[in-house]
C-alpha cells in the first residue's frame, strides 16, 4: 500500500508539475501575443498620417524646391554655371506634385471653401492665396520655357531675380498655410470628418501618383539636389558669429 500510494503521489506530483509549467508557458504566450499587439497598435499610431500633417510636408518637398532655386539664383548672380536640366527637374516637380495635386486638387477643392465659408481671420487671406497660386504657375510656365534649351543664354540676371521673387512668395504663402490656413480648416472638422478626409486626400494621392506619391517626389527632389550638390546638410550650418562687441556679455 505504502508502495503504491508513493508511486500515486509521484505521479500526481508530475502531472502538477506539468500543468502547472503549462499554465505559465500559456500565460507567457498570452502576453507576448498582448505585447505584440500593443506593439503594433503604437507602430500604426506612429505611422499614419492625418491630413493636416501630410499638407505640411508636403510643403516640404515643395520648400525643397524653393531651396533648389534659391542656391541657383545665388550662382547665377555670381556667373557660376548652372544646368538648365535641373532647374527644369525642379520646376516639373513643383508643377506636378505641388500646382496640379497639391493646390489644385487638396486646397483649392477641399481646404479654401471650407475656410472661406468658416470666415474669420483665416478666410482673409483665401483671396491672396488663390492669387499667388496662378501667379506661381505662370512663372512655372515661364521657367519651363527659358529652361528647355542648353544653356539659359541672355537675360541670365533678370531670370535669377524671377527665381528668387517665385521663393520670396511661396515662403511667405507656406508660412500662412501652415500656422493659419490649416489650423482653421482643421477646427472645422470633428475627429470623424477628419479622418474622413485624411482618407479622401490619400485616395487622390495614390489616383495622381500611384502607391508611393509622396516617397517618389521626395526621390525626385533629393537627386536633383545631388546632382547640384546640395545634398549635403551641413553646408548650410551657418558661420560662427564675430566676437562679442566691448560691454556685452
Amino acid at each position: 500500500m505504502n508502495v503504491s500510494r508513493r508511486k500515486w503521489l509521484a505521479t500526481a506530483g508530475s502531472v502538477g508539475t506539468g500543468v502547472v509549467l503549462l499554465g505559465c508557458q500559456l500565460k507567457s504566450q498570452k502576453e507576448l501575443d498582448e505585447e505584440a499587439s500593443e506593439k503594433a497598435g503604437k507602430e500604426s499610431a506612429g505611422s499614419e498620417v492625418n491630413a493636416t500633417e501630410d499638407l505640411m510636408r508636403e510643403h516640404g518637398v515643395l520648400r525643397r524646391c524653393l531651396l533648389v532655386y534659391q542656391e541657383s539664383a545665388a550662382k547665377l548672380r555670381s556667373n557660376a554655371a548652372v544646368p538648365p536640366a535641373e532647374i527644369e527637374k525642379t520646376a516639373k516637380l513643383f508643377q506636378v506634385f505641388g500646382e496640379d495635386y497639391h493646390e489644385k486638387k487638396l486646397e483649392e477643392t477641399h481646404i479654401f471653401p471650407a475656410v472661406q465659408n468658416a470666415g474669420g481671420l483665416a478666410a482673409a487671406y483665401i483671396g491672396v492665396l488663390n492669387a499667388q497660386h496662378q501667379r506661381g504657375r505662370e512663372i512655372t510656365q515661364y521657367i519651363l520655357s527659358v529652361t528647355g534649351a542648353t544653356k539659359l543664354g541672355a537675360g541670365v540676371q533678370e531670370f535669377a531675380r524671377l527665381l528668387e521673387s517665385f521663393v520670396r512668395m511661396y515662403e511667405h504663402h507656406a508660412v500662412i498655410e501652415d500656422t493659419i490656413v490649416f489650423p482653421a480648416w482643421k477646427s472645422t472638422m470633428s475627429k470623424d470628418q477628419l479622418d474622413v478626409i485624411s482618407d479622401k486626400f490619400e485616395a487622390i494621392e495614390h489616383q495622381q501618383f500611384g502607391k508611393d506619391g509622396f516617397e517618389a517626389a521626395v526621390k525626385r527632389i533629393a537627386d536633383i539636389e545631388t546632382n547640384l550638390g546640395l545634398a549635403d546638410l551641413g553646408q548650410f550650418t551657418a558661420g560662427e558669429p564675430p566676437a562679442p562687441r566691448n560691454g556685452t556679455k
